[in-house]
């Protein structure tokens, strides 16, 4: 069976085709079942700190164009809240999840953490997995002194911002430093072009980390062009790429544009590898590039084929739980949402302070992705794989351990 094929599109409301009134109400009747029935994401009624119950806060893009990633991760976050919550909670106190769907789009990552710490009075906010719109928020949680945890966020300046802003996942530095020995030592690139997104922090960080890596370790950099996240037709860039003869193409993208570029550079009979980040990994990269993506590559958090029972145990519940297969997405949202409780039941309070002194003194605590240690910078240290594409599935190629 196909782990990794889109299995939620058999939640979805169909859409009734009889007239557009009624195609407008299902579609709109699809977007609140999302929003408060699947996701759990839930109105809140403002309980303060003091209360019955510790609230914390997410924002999360569960609408939009990287909805899969936000939906993966906040599905995952509440599953860890709940198994927090029925070993007795923390502090014997109830967790209390409160999220905000800021929809994908710039501006509303921030409207979403001002109403969470100044509605809710939330002790600590976990997101974004977009870097974009967790620099968008990572201000605002340092003025107020809320800590934040980012599941996803690896844009190296997240926790530049200040010493109340952490992450779960590794940095784009480690994660272009991984990207770059692979295209090297593996596929054996010593040519390459990249092919980046303008608009996105991401795509540029992670290219700007892999091209130091790469360049100082004598590799050439043939090519450099870019696209606007969204846009549909990459042949003009592919077609200025392939004069280049390079021996690989990396695209440190999103899903959502990677498929397209993937299947377009197939089309204009380019032969050579396609590799990218983590910005890769979603069911959805399969049913937009198809069989076009067989054989490629990316660098991601975790794969579901380790045999370590943590990681198991993790895929056999949310599975059991959500009816699909956890991706890294999840993974590091359940992650971050363990790392918070484990860190309150270290300081033995919620105040801000000491909540973040325990974060940032957290050490070899052992998470679905890895053992993480929060270094000075606030990043923690923690493995990365390389999965590669095969027969329409996301295959374990190789295991790299911070250096």
């Amino acid at each position: 069976m196909n782990h990794w094929r889109a299995h939620r599109s058999g939640r979805r409301s169909r859409f009734f085709s009889s007239s557009a009134s009624l195609a407008f109400l299902s579609a709109l009747f699809t977007g609140l079942l999302l929003l408060f029935t699947q996701s759990g994401c839930k109105p809140s009624s403002g309980n303060a700190p003091g209360g019955d119950t510790i609230p914390v806060g997410e924002y999360t893009s569960l609408t939009g164009k990287e909805a899969t990633y936000g939906i993966s991760s906040h599905n995952a976050t509440r599953m860890a809240v709940d198994e927090i919550n029925s070993a007795g909670g923390v502090l014997g106190k109830q967790l209390r999840l409160i999220c905000e769907d800021n929809q994908s789009k710039a501006g509303e990552a921030a409207n979403a953490a001002r109403k969470l710490i100044s509605r809710d009075r939330v002790v600590a906010l976990l997101g974004e997995v977009a870097s974009s719109r967790t620099l968008e928020v990572a201000p605002i949680a340092q003025e107020a002194k809320i800590p934040l945890i980012s599941p996803a966020s690896t844009n190296p300046k997240v926790t530049e911002v200040g010493d109340y802003v952490f992450r779960v996942c590794f940095t784009d530095r480690f994660q272009g430093r991984v990207l770059a020995d692979f295209a090297l030592k593996t596929i054996k690139a010593k040519k390459l072009a990249i092919l980046s997104d303008l608009k996105s922090d991401y795509s540029k960080g992670l290219a700007e980390c892999f091209k130091e890596r790469f360049v100082a370790k004598g590799g050439q950099i043939v090519a450099e062009p870019s696209y606007s996240g969204g846009d549909k037709d990459f042949k003009a860039q592919l077609t200025a790429i392939k004069g280049t003869e390079p021996d690989a193409i990396l695209v440190p993208g999103y899903y959502t544009d990677v498929g397209l570029i993937v299947m377009q550079a197939k089309q204009l009979g380019i032969k050579v590898p396609l590799f990218g980040g983590d910005g890769w990994e979603s069911p959805k990269l399969l049913s937009i590039g198809g069989a076009a993506l067989e054989g490629h590559y990316f660098s991601t958090h975790y794969s579901m084929e380790v045999a370590s029972p943590k990681i198991q145990s993790f895929v056999k519940h949310y599975q059991e739980r959500y009816g699909e297969y956890p991706d890294a997405l999840a993974a590091l949202g359940y992650d971050s949402a363990y790392v918070l409780a484990d860190a309150m039941k270290r300081a033995g309070t919620t105040e801000s302070k000491a909540l973040r002194d325990a974060i940032a003194a957290t050490k070899d605590f052992e998470t679905v992705t890895g053992k993480i240690t929060i270094d000075a910078e606030r990043n923690p240290q923690k493995p990365a794989v390389i999965l590669t594409i095969k027969n329409g599935q996301f295959k374990l190629l190789e295991t790299i351990q911070p250096d």
